[in-house]
């Protein structure tokens, strides 16, 4: 969509929406008369706001409340929450049957929503390339042309999806997490019925990394795409290892240095900050030690792959290795590398799983700890698919919620998906004519860090605010704009 800007030597672009992606948000550019790019941006345009109208809920309440953030990763929203109100029921330790349920149900959420973005969402744009026929390129077009490889997609979400109903009880937003554990205990049908088939998982895990380390490494053009260098932050594991659940705040520079590591995630207002812009619904952190201007960061499955020193698992492992000798042992920085990172979480995932289903604490029966003191403070995180989640809430005397706040992981990543926007302007729009498919080359950047929008715009900022009055015959009764710094013009 184009228009004319209050400048009458700039026109606008518009992306709107941005598709195959979860949320509404959109991209815009202004170019000069010979379509020089003078601005890009994405901008998040809906609003939602979760952190205001949980105020005046029970503390209990909260996990099965915040999963209605999002149809894709709500199983992220309700872990942090049970994280967090564990904290304010003086729970520290859960029993091993309980923390082991809630790490496979995480895991079996992180293998669904993977699954999810790469084989529905992204695989058409690197599978029939980013300016192909708009009619073929989605997830129809894949199914016609490898439908063994949409199967495996399908078949992938499915299972992790099996996973989180017979824990929770349903496919999405069930009820398995409460304070101090877990609400149900694992039947031993329900595990042999996901053991029948991890095997299979496994093998399509495989396939899907080496797809796309094919994908990225023998496709040159992909290297420098939406390419920008940025610091990372993720949970490892007291060993330094990839941690999805439970661990500690680390955070690298560019350059691969340790700007901080295994920080107590309940301390992290002193190492984030969030800054608000008057363009969009959705804040912007960095990292307080090195300012608004250069502290912002990325997360999600490219940081964690980056940044942690082992992964746990043999096979997963195996591909980080050669995930990182890609960038001779440095960081890997390509923007659509989060897609091949993004599969390693997936094998991780199946590998992780395969070993729960096979201990035998995940079915037993002892699934709560009980306390008898109680907090005005919870603070849970966890790495969901997209990065790292910050769940901070405080309760008053009666266990009503005060305060919540909420650092969503595609929140974090703003600042690195204005960049990338950016980039890709800079080298694909910049003085072309434009098309369809140049457009799409936008969008395919905002696809890489597998934005869930709808998770990501809980607060307000100050976007300005515009009103327009019709009557039936269209015309136009009355109009109001609120502008971004309050004021009101009629």
């Amino acid at each position: 969509m184009e228009k004319e800007t209050k400048n009458s030597n700039l026109r606008r672009v518009a992306i709107d929406p941005v598709t195959r992606v979860e949320g509404h948000g959109k991209i815009t550019l202004l170019l000069d008369e010979n379509n020089r790019v003078q601005e890009a941006r994405l901008h998040i345009v809906e609003f939602r706001g979760f952190e205001k109208f949980i105020q005046g809920r029970p503390y209990w309440e909260v996990p099965f409340f915040v999963q209605r953030l999002c149809g894709i990763c709500p199983v992220s929203h309700h872990l942090a929450a049970a994280k967090a109100i564990d904290q304010i029921v003086g729970v520290e330790q859960l029993t091993p049957t309980a923390e082991k349920l809630r790490r496979l149900l995480h895991f079996g959420q992180v293998l669904q929503s993977h699954a999810l973005h790469f084989f529905h969402l992204s695989s058409p744009d690197l599978l029939f390339g980013f300016g192909s026929n708009l009619a073929h390129r989605n997830i129809i077009g894949v199914i016609e042309d490898y439908p063994d490889l949409a199967l495996k997609g399908v078949k992938l979400r499915k299972y992790g999806q099996q996973i989180i109903k017979a824990i929770s009880g349903k496919r999405i937003h069930g009820t398995a997490a409460i304070a101090g554990g877990m609400n149900k205990a694992l039947a031993a049908e329900e595990r042999n019925e996901l053991l029948a088939d991890i095997n299979e998982v496994l093998v399509w895990s495989q396939d899907a990394v080496t797809l796309n380390e094919k994908i990225h490494v023998t496709h040159a053009e992909n290297h420098n795409f939406a390419a920008i260098g940025s610091h990372f932050l993720s949970m490892v594991d007291d060993q330094g290892a990839l941690e999805l659940y439970h661990g500690g705040l680390r955070a690298k520079s560019v350059t691969g240095e340790t700007i901080f590591d295994q920080f107590d995630y309940r301390g992290y207002q002193k190492i984030i900050r969030e800054e608000v812009r008057p363009w969009s619904y959705m804040k912007f952190p960095f990292l307080t030690e090195l300012g608004k201007e250069k502290g912002w960061y990325r997360v999600g499955p490219l940081a964690r792959v980056n940044s942690c020193d082992y992964i746990s698992t043999p096979l997963a492992e195996e591909a980080r290795q050669r995930f990182k000798a890609f960038a001779d042992g440095g960081f890997v920085q390509d923007t659509l590398a989060y897609h091949w990172a993004r599969m390693i979480e997936v094998l991780h995932c199946a590998e992780s799983i395969h070993d729960l289903l096979n201990d035998p604490d995940i079915y037993g029966t002892d699934l709560t700890v009980k306390s008898d003191e109680k907090r005005s403070e919870g603070i849970g995180v966890i790495e969901a698919p997209r990065g790292t989640l910050f769940h901070h809430y405080i309760v008053n005397d009666e266990g009503l919620i005060e305060k919540a706040n909420l650092i969503v992981s595609t929140t974090s990543n703003n600042q690195a998906m204005n960049e990338s926007v950016r980039a890709v302007a800079d080298a694909y729009i910049d003085g072309h004519e434009i098309t369809e498919g140049l457009l799409n080359h936008l969008e395919i950047a905002v696809r890489a860090y597998d934005p869930c929008l709808s998770c990501a715009t809980h607060a307000l900022g100050k976007m300005p605010l515009k009103i327009e009055l019709v009557d039936a015959s269209g015309q136009q009764v009355d109009r109001l704009f609120k502008h971004s710094d309050g004021t009101i013009e009629r």
